[in-house]
């Protein structure tokens, strides 16, 4: 009898799993913005990364596209739509940095999107082209230490489409991080999500400029 109620538990958690988990069943995308220099300075440069070649002159990257719940998000999804080949991926490391993080995304985001890879990264750089990323940043010659909503504030600037719940600032240690907008299927700003509306406070985060 223990083994039995055992394994109706086990098979009511996978079929639990299955259903959330299901490709394209998600109520919104998130489109996640990373500020290059910052991410080079805590990790990439030790780690040799493409993306922290002076050269690139990157600034806001794109860091994916997630689909996401109401609450919480799905992720590595079963899907039957093609996975990229290494020339698509590597066709998106202008915008993502390195072809690794295209294919990474595409894994653990992109198959919970319902589209396959091709339209899933042409709807990526859809998503990031719509969106200005201000020139003022890009024009800093020196490391700032200033308020996290300083970046928000800067975006609704110059993104007038953009209302402040559709739009938040991430940190990490002691950084300005990310820039994370939320936008609907058709990718049209919408309000984000409790559980991603929550901007960094920080009145001090550290902020490198573009090598």
């Amino acid at each position: 009898m223990r083994r039995l109620f055992l394994g109706l538990v086990l098979c009511l958690c996978a079929s639990v799993s299955v259903a959330k988990d299901q490709a394209g069943v998600f109520d919104y995308y998130v489109m996640s913005l990373s500020w290059s220099p910052n991410w080079c300075d805590r990790t990439g440069t030790d780690q040799s990364s493409p993306q922290c070649d002076p050269d690139r002159d990157l600034g806001w990257s794109l860091h994916g596209l997630w689909p996401q719940y109401e609450s919480g998000w799905p992720s590595d999804c079963e899907t039957s739509g093609a996975w990229p080949t290494r020339s698509e991926t590597a066709d998106m490391a202008d915008i993502m940095g390195t072809d690794g993080l295209a294919f990474y995304e595409w894994r653990k985001h992109g198959t919970c999107s319902g589209l396959d890879s091709a339209m899933y990264f042409k709807l990526a750089r859809k998503a990031y082209d719509r969106v200005v990323r201000p020139k003022v940043f890009r024009s800093l010659t020196k490391s700032y230490h200033l308020p996290a909503s300083v970046i928000e504030k800067a975006f609704l600037l110059d993104n007038p489409q953009l209302e402040a719940d559709q739009i938040t600032v991430t940190c990490k240690a002691q950084q300005i991080q990310e820039v994370r907008i939320c936008l609907t299927k058709t990718l049209s700003p919408r309000d984000c999500g409790r559980d991603v509306i929550r901007d960094c406070t920080l009145e001090d985060a550290e902020f490198h400029p573009i090598p």
